[in-house]
């Protein structure tokens, strides 16, 4: 990039083509003032305290949004800057009163009934002492600020006072209140404490617009806006609604942006200042957003958006307030084991109190419960053999756990019957993705949708299942770039879409074919991209013949016109972009769902360059990279196949062991192969579950408890007493993610380092402990030295296991940069945000086409279930509930489950929302409260799948994609009852 050189105090400098005085001054360590700008933000130059002198300009400019040009001279700490950034600092002060808050242990100041007592927001507040800032003439050398080791000044590691930013840059330039600006004090509210995560206090509002940019600008929610004119002008949430009245979905965007503490978490209304702050990954979705828990007292207070490569500060409200969990009373703490003669219930859920738990489990040592579970784990593989046991691992722990996981099913019970809950998610897209471009992940990040002019967003909810990613997405648009979001449900993103194609559940082949079709017929084909690097183009040209617009028009329900006129932009976008959730994947073709989006992608060119491809959004926050690590049957790690030899013979020198040759079980196959009756010779006795809850996430739950009642002998390793847990033999305390360090992988396949921030409860071990421990009363000799458990001695082990993808990140490099991602074959490989470039790592490099017919759900609706279920996720809640629904701001926003249907089913079952109804399909049934939402299609129902007391997988159908063996968990028939 260009650079252009100017004089800053007297000294001369670099900047960057189209940076402005103050980021060059950051980057050369000279401090500037700022309270209106912050990183990641539009700057808008209105507070004035980054006010500098320019050579003849009559008037001081403010640096944050003053660009560099050749030869331009600047005095920031001249008398007459330095004179205008003191007195900018010094109003303000006046402006704002001399507060503080008392620290009140849990959800923020309690009058004990749960409500945030406002009584103690006015509580006096401690000073704030620094050296000041004295004006430096030319020449002079300048001091450096806190800096963040780029080169750029942090304000967050100022001081922060009573008053954050303000109070910290006050008194480094020595500014005091004078008591004379007291009478320049405006009138405010009173301080709202109406949202369980947030409080608003107005009085210290300066009007700086930061957060009304996070929310209109970053996060594109447009809640925060401004009132009032001139003095009277005050921020409002939507129109002056309380904040926790308002349509805010809670990201607390405007919290992390706020410089005085106006909006703040209420958990720091006490105080601001932490022991420490311990950088870490977000524990939640795949879009892998770095974070720093702030520590108090060995206790997380808060949560603040790091600069990762996928949120870049950004955060959600499960990532900013969902970290409470880690510290819920329910934790457990010590080993336990089943007592004798007490029945395993698969109809009973947890029970809430001690001593229901205590009449179950007795506690045991660390010594006795580990040889109960290994020790019965070994009898009945010695005695029925290794396909007698299997083992879930975890998406949710670290790719070191997941390594070691599958190294102990595969070496130490001895087969591959080892599996998570990849199977539940987007197996069917591994399955399309390794046939057709021979890589089980992404071609592209998701933020290269700013490069793209089209993205197609099919079968996935981003605002609420990957509201980071959403953000980039919603920024794009806004941009200018063409948004079509497919999906039978109208969700948010429908706001910010050029085009929304609501098509019918069940019929995405119909969709995808007919503009696969029209691509074709129209001559809208990328020939030169298919002759190059494509396969079997024929066949798929003659299988989408006859899915005219016209023929589909009725089968998916988008006009035929509107079908050809997305085509019609995709093919002819300079780059086009396609994402994609569980509403593909999760469907007996969800496999042909995938590979018709391939085929979309390879017929029109649009893979291999910025701003395309295909990203199927991965759900956990390691999913990806469990999957990687060969946490999947049929796979060893780096996707390399059990049934081929020559792999096969690679990981036999490696591991020092004989491995089975063919493919385990996959997740519904173990739970039939648990109740599958004693004479059968692959019969699974006996399981190991790591931080996975089949019991709440696998379809047709009552058959999926009942083959886990019926196991002899069930392993279960946690931090809380899930529902599967319920039906263990022996369970084994576990630690949280803020209490283990380890590596991660997200969506973008970025390996990540996440730091262990606070210790175990009680007696709770590391899980990488607990595995070791399990496979050596086994019988394997494994030996891991080194701090937590001998993480870096496994990682470095499953590098040399994946050297095809990451070779190039060592641990070492990992302590050193946070994050690198893969394919990275050498250390100074900077690794390859893009991949597909100019090959596919298939066997002839091309991408292989494969043609797809119609193929029906497998349960329709009928007269006696005349209503589709649909399922998934929410905003507020993740996956099975073990974690989010023991945060108390997550479960405070949403704490009950509901059944949403729009407003003509309502009137046509004569429903009203908010009262109680029972859902039943053919397996079972729940009651739980009605919701209205107008993007739920005629015919159909959502649930989400959070909540034990009316757990939506009660109903679910346990058919399987024949590829991929995923669940149908987006289609059953059900019926709705008063």
């Amino acid at each position: 990039m260009p650079l252009v050189s100017f004089r800053l105090d007297g000294q001369d400098v670099q900047a960057l083509q189209g940076e402005t005085i103050l980021q060059a001054a950051e980057r050369v360590g000279v401090e500037i003032p700022r309270l209106c700008f912050t990183q990641g933000m539009r700057a808008d130059g209105n507070c004035r305290a980054c006010v500098v002198e320019i050579a003849g300009e009559r008037v001081l400019a403010p640096s944050c949004c003053r660009i560099v040009t050749p030869g331009m001279e600047v005095q920031a700490r001249s008398e007459r800057a330095l004179k205008s950034q003191k007195m900018v600092l010094e109003l303000l002060l006046a402006d704002v009163p001399a507060r503080g808050f008392k620290w009140n242990d849990g959800a923020g100041p309690s009058t004990g009934s749960g409500r945030t007592d406002s009584s103690l927001l006015r509580t006096p507040a401690s000073s704030v002492r620094a050296e000041p800032v004295e004006a430096q003439s030319a020449g002079q050398s300048l001091e450096a600020g806190p800096s963040t080791g780029s080169g750029r000044t942090d304000p967050s590691l100022l001081p922060p006072g009573q008053h954050g930013e303000l109070s910290a840059w006050a008194a480094r330039l020595g500014v005091q209140p004078r008591p004379a600006l007291k009478a320049l004090e405006r009138t405010q509210p009173a301080p709202d404490l109406s949202h369980p995560a947030m409080a608003v206090n107005l009085d210290a509002c300066i009007q700086c617009t930061r957060c009304v940019r996070a929310c209109r600008e970053v996060q594109v929610n447009d809640v925060i806006g401004f009132a009032g004119r001139g003095a009277e002008a005050r921020i409002v949430f939507d129109l002056e609604d309380p904040m926790g009245a308002s349509t805010c979905v809670a990201c607390g965007e405007c919290v992390q942006a706020c410089p005085t503490g106006a909006l703040m978490p209420k958990t720091l209304l006490g105080s601001q200042q932490v022991d420490r702050e311990v950088a870490s990954v977000c524990p939640f979705c795949g879009v892998g957003c770095q974070i720093s828990y702030k520590v108090r007292d060995e206790k997380i207070v808060a949560v603040d958006g790091r600069d990762g490569p996928a949120n870049h500060g950004r955060l959600c409200v499960k990532g900013r307030f969902g970290w409470d969990y880690a510290h819920h009373p329910q934790r457990l703490t010590v080993p336990l084991i089943r007592r004798e003669g007490v029945p395993k219930d698969p109809y009973a859920l947890p029970p809430a109190g001690p001593d229901a738990l205590a009449a179950t489990f007795r506690e045991a040592s660390w010594d006795e419960a580990l040889d109960f579970a290994a020790g019965r784990l070994k009898a009945l593989r010695d005695t029925h053999g290794a396909r007698a046991l299997a083992g879930f691992g975890s998406a949710k722990g670290t790719n070191e756990e997941a390594y070691l996981f599958q190294k102990l099913v595969r070496t130490g019970f001895g087969s591959n019957n080892v599996d998570h809950c990849t199977r539940l998610c987007h197996a069917s897209s591994v399955a399309a993705l390794l046939e057709g471009v021979g890589s089980g992940a992404v071609s592209n990040p998701v933020a290269d949708v700013a490069e793209a002019e089209l993205v197609l967003v099919i079968g996935a909810n981003p605002t609420s299942n990957h509201p980071v990613a959403a953000t980039w997405m919603k920024n794009a648009a806004r941009a200018g770039t063409k948004i079509v979001l497919a999906d039978p449900r109208v969700t948010d993103l429908g706001r910010h879409a050029w085009r929304t194609l609501q098509f019918r559940a069940d019929t995405d082949v119909a969709l995808l074919n007919a503009m696969i079709h029209t691509v074709i017929a129209e001559g809208l084909a990328d020939q030169a991209f298919i002759e190059a690097r494509a396969s079997n183009f024929e066949a798929l040209k003659a299988s989408v013949a006859a899915f005219t617009p016209e023929a589909m028009e009725p089968v998916c329900g988008v006009p035929a016109a509107t079908i050809r006129e997305v085509a019609r932009a995709f093919a002819a976008a300079r780059s086009a972009m396609i994402l994609w959730g569980m509403g593909v994947s999760q469907h007996v073709h969800g496999t042909d769902n995938a590979r018709c989006l391939i085929a979309l992608c390879a017929v029109t060119g649009q893979i291999g360059k910025p701003g395309s491809g295909l990203h199927p959004l991965r759900g956990q926050n390691n999913v990806q990279g469990a999957s990687d690590a060969g946490l999947i049957p049929m796979m060893l790690p780096n996707y390399q196949r059990v049934d081929n030899a020559a792999a096969r013979t690679w990981f036999q020198d490696f591991w020092g062991t004989t491995l089975d040759p063919e493919p385990g079980y996959t997740v519904v196959e173990i739970m039939d192969k648990a109740l599958a009756p004693d004479a059968d010779p692959h019969k699974v006795r006996g399981m190991y579950v790591q931080g996975e809850n089949p019991a709440m996430s696998d379809p047709d739950l009552n058959h999926a408890r009942e083959a886990l009642a019926a196991l002899e002998h069930l392993v279960v390793q946690d931090i809380f007493m899930t529902e599967t847990a319920w039906l263990a033999d022996v369970v084994l305390p576990a630690t949280a993610w803020p209490e283990k360090t380890g590596t991660v992988t997200n969506t973008d396949r970025t390996v990540q380092l996440g730091r262990q921030a606070i210790e175990p409860p009680g007696d709770a071990r590391p899980d990488l402990w607990l595995i070791q421990q399990v496979a050596r009363r086994m019988g394997l000799a494994w030996h891991y030295e080194g701090e937590h458990a001998g993480v870096a001695a496994v990682y470095e082990e499953m590098r040399q296991a994946m050297h095809g993808a990451i070779a190039g990140i060592g641990w070492e490099r990992l302590q050193r940069e946070g994050s690198v991602t893969y394919p990275c074959l050498a250390e100074d490989d900077p690794g390859q945000p893009i991949v597909f470039t100019d090959r596919f790592p298939t066997e002839d490099g091309r991408v292989r086409l494969v043609p797809t017919q119609l193929v029906p759900a497998d349960e329709r609706p009928d007269p006696d279930y005349p209503l589709v279920l649909i399922t998934g996720r929410q905003l507020e809640h993740w996956h099975t509930g073990s974690m989010t629904r023991r945060s108390f701001v997550l479960d405070a926003i949403e704490p009950v489950p509901t059944v949403a249907l729009n407003g003509r089913e309502l009137a046509r079952r004569g429903l009203v929302a908010g009262q109680p109804a029972t859902v039943q399909s053919r397996r079972g049934e729940v009651r739980c409260h009605v919701r209205r939402d107008d993007g739920t299609p005629d015919g159909a129902v959502f649930m989400a799948f959070a909540y034990a007391e009316a757990a939506a997988n009660l109903l679910t159908n346990a058919a399987l994609d024949p590829f991929g063996k995923i669940p149908e968990f987006k289609y059953c028939a059900v019926r709705l009852l008063p």
